[in-house]
């Protein structure tokens, strides 16, 4: 028997009535086959614009792979590069062609990807916060295969990290350096700026 897709979107939920917003967040915790969306709480920390989002995420000094574990979630830091293709955030790293991360990303290749800029921690009237902003998305991870795309997207790191120049040929390892492309089909931002 084919599982009835469930969706909601954003809209749906800031327009329907409070019971209805109930029952969806109870679904949408128990239903991991869909990707609901769920609407930010703090409304003022959303980030709308999509140049905004992705102004954020080209600021993260690292980002996190989140991957279906086996039993757990696995959450892995890398460093990316990135770049936008077609309105969408596309995100790649690098990294050996065999471990755990390998083995599981060839088992579901479906990821959330996170990036935040911490900026400090404050006192305020009510409390301590945390200022920051931060971004979350959601894609596919797929390995290159094409030494030409693959040395693009090296060079994408390169140049992100300060070594525009760096000649990829002096590189040692780069025969045993595998690198994933995660195309960002859905991504969400949001901020605590003072």
């Amino acid at each position: 028997m084919q599982k009835e897709m469930f969706v909601v979107t954003a809209e749906k939920i800031r327009e329907a009535p409070a019971a209805r917003k109930r029952c969806w967040m109870k679904r949408c915790i128990t239903d991991f086959e869909s990707q609901e969306v769920y609407a930010l709480r703090r409304k003022e920390r959303e980030v709308m614009e999509k140049a905004e989002i992705f102004d954020i995420l080209s600021r993260c000094e690292t980002a996190r792979i989140g991957i279906q574990g086996e039993r757990f979630p696995y959450v892995v830091p890398v460093s990316f590069g990135m770049e936008v293709v077609d309105g969408k955030a596309v995100v790649y790293f690098h990294c050996a062609k065999e471990g755990r991360k390998i083995d599981l990303l060839r088992a579901n290749s479906n990821v959330c990807v996170e990036a935040d800029v911490f900026i400090k921690t404050e006192k305020t009237a009510h409390g301590i916060t945390t200022r920051y902003e931060s971004v979350i998305g959601f894609g596919r991870c797929e390995f290159l295969e094409d030494e030409g795309e693959i040395r693009r997207a090296l060079r994408l790191l390169t140049d992100r990290y300060g070594y525009p120049n760096y000649a990829l040929e002096d590189c040692k390892s780069l025969s045993h350096v595998l690198v994933g492309k995660i195309v960002l089909d859905e991504v969400t931002g949001k901020r605590n700026l003072p």
